[in-house]
């Protein structure tokens, strides 16, 4: 296995830690701009990591010979 990949497993490994938000689940205040709590707030940024992270393993582990266009066989 590449050493990219390795690197990806370990960032999906952390993002997956960062899900456990549990330092989040007492507060109420600070509300970002006067509506969104903190744990809301902070599900927000996570959601954008996530697609990031999403974006970075096709980017750079996806496979290539899917994307190979051949016809199909007859």
């Amino acid at each position: 296995m590449k050493s990219r990949h390795w690197l990806m497993a370990l960032w999906v490994l952390i993002v997956f830690a960062l899900h456990q938000d549990f330092w989040n689940w007492e507060r109420t205040t600070p509300l970002l701009f006067g509506l969104l709590p903190p744990g809301l707030t902070y599900h927000l940024g996570y959601s954008l990591l996530a697609a990031l992270t999403m974006a970075l393993l096709v980017r750079f582990c996806w496979p290539a010979h899917l994307e190979d266009e051949q016809p199909p066989k007859s």
